[in-house]
């Protein structure tokens, strides 16, 4: 637990470097460590429910807690008696502190939310991303877009902390760019951190969807809910998998993990790409599935197999076949609830998570027979199911989780408490 004092050195690592600690650092995690306690209480905590619940001294939180006020990232509200001794003053979290806008880059739509430090969403809007419109032109929407919502809104700009953007992966985060998304066309390489600062002049950020959905599940989520391990398999155009790890997104060495398309779950199903059969990417997309109904059916399996608002289509009327009985709907969503239960077994026993997080944005239509489905299965491939629970919910955020995402990507890297602040590049002794 971190407290007031200078940390000792780590030992040597495996590279041979000194891991250490940056005192100015330090105090800004104290910082974010007691905005995240106040944030995840409603409630409200006292200075002295702040020191126990954080191990912090009485000072640093008194000292902490007077930086916040000023900034207005938090407020008094009243007293509380509680006990012997003067009554104990109050904070909360102040949601208009801070804002954060966030954009979704979808194949098909666009969605821009505004988001405040609470996590609920002021503003959103929709704009199509259709598979013939040129990059530069969907950014100049975003920043259009984004600049609109700020404006409507009346917030004081100098309260956006910024703008966040979800995006397919594979990334390059050093460059904030896209590296071959598949159902991007023309997108390879386009720069869309250091062009949309170009046009908007806000500080942005680019993660992955799937990494933004995490994000939010951990950030925007009831309070308390998003915070433990969970994996959180996003069900978008494509399907790929966040990851939180004691309170900490997993991001990986060059902020790409939760690639999880080439995973095998159907050993018997079509070939993929990668010379293996059955995988993710082959049995349990979107469009996968909409194939195998419409194999299934007797009817031409590449009708709009590169459209992606045809796919979008198809597979809502699948989900809705589904639900109204249809046999041959339910067998194709229940093989695929089969195959999700298999990629998260893979997935929970390999992190050991207290929990399992559906959402996504075709997740939506089929989410009550997952939910019959998928926690059973699971249960039965799980190694620690006789140790400890496996919760499986679904996201209370919906459609829009991605873009909410993106936008608590912002509040998150700025004000949560990261592990990662508090280390130097090694340094031989």
């Amino acid at each position: 637990m971190v407290g007031d004092g200078a940390l000792r050195a780590l030992p040597l690592d495996g590279a041979g470097g000194r891991r250490g600690t940056n005192l100015p650092a330090m105090g800004d995690f104290n910082q974010s460590v007691i905005l995240e306690a106040v944030r995840r209480a409603p409630q409200g905590l006292s200075r002295v429910e702040l020191a126990e619940a954080t191990g912090l001294s009485a000072q640093t939180v008194s000292n902490i807690s007077r930086r916040l006020l000023d900034a207005d990232l938090i407020s008094e509200a009243g007293k509380e008696v509680s006990g012997p001794g003067k009554p104990r003053t109050i904070l909360r979290l102040n949601p208009g502190g801070r804002f954060a806008l966030g954009a979704h880059l979808d194949p098909t739509v666009t969605t821009v939310v505004l988001l405040d430090l609470a996590g609920s969403v002021i503003a959103r809007e929709r704009i199509g991303t259709p598979l013939q419109q040129r990059p530069d032109e969907v950014i100049d929407a975003i920043a259009a877009t984004a600049e609109r919502l700020l404006i409507d809104s009346g917030i004081d700009r100098s309260r956006l902390a910024g703008l966040g953007v979800a995006a397919p992966g594979p990334i390059d985060p050093v460059a904030g760019a896209l590296v071959g998304p598949p159902n991007l066309q023309g997108w390879h390489r386009v720069a869309v951190r250091d062009e949309l600062r170009l046009r908007s002049g806000m500080e942005v950020v680019v993660d992955k969807d799937v990494t933004a959905a995490a994000v939010a599940e951990k950030w925007a989520a009831a309070s308390g809910a998003g915070s433990g391990s969970f994996v959180f398999l996003y069900v978008g155009t494509g399907i790929g998998a966040g990851i939180v790890v004691d309170g900490e997104v997993v991001r990986g060495s060059a902020d790409n993990a939760g690639e999880v398309g080439h995973i095998v779950v159907d050993p018997g199903g079509p070939e993929c790409t990668c010379g293996s059969r059955g995988c993710v990417a082959v049995t349990c997309t979107p469009e996968a599935l909409v194939r195998e109904w419409w194999g299934l059916g007797g009817r031409s399996a590449d009708r709009g197999a590169t459209d992606t608002e045809a796919i979008d289509g198809a597979f809502t009327l699948l989900a809705a076949e589904a639900g109204s009985g249809d046999p041959l709907a339910v067998l194709v969503l229940e093989r695929a609830a089969m195959r999700f239960a298999r990629l998260l077994a893979v997935m929970t026993n390999l992190l050991d998570v207290d929990r399992v997080v559906l959402g996504g944005p075709f997740l939506t239509p089929i989410s009550a027979l997952m939910m019959s489905t998928v926690p059973v299965e699971l249960e039965g491939l799980r190694a620690a199911r006789g140790i400890h629970p496996l919760g499986v919910g679904t996201s209370a955020l919906g459609d829009d989780v991605a873009a909410i995402g993106a936008a608590a990507l912002i509040l998150d890297r700025t004000l949560s408490p990261q592990t990662r602040s508090l280390m130097l590049p090694a340094i031989l002794a």
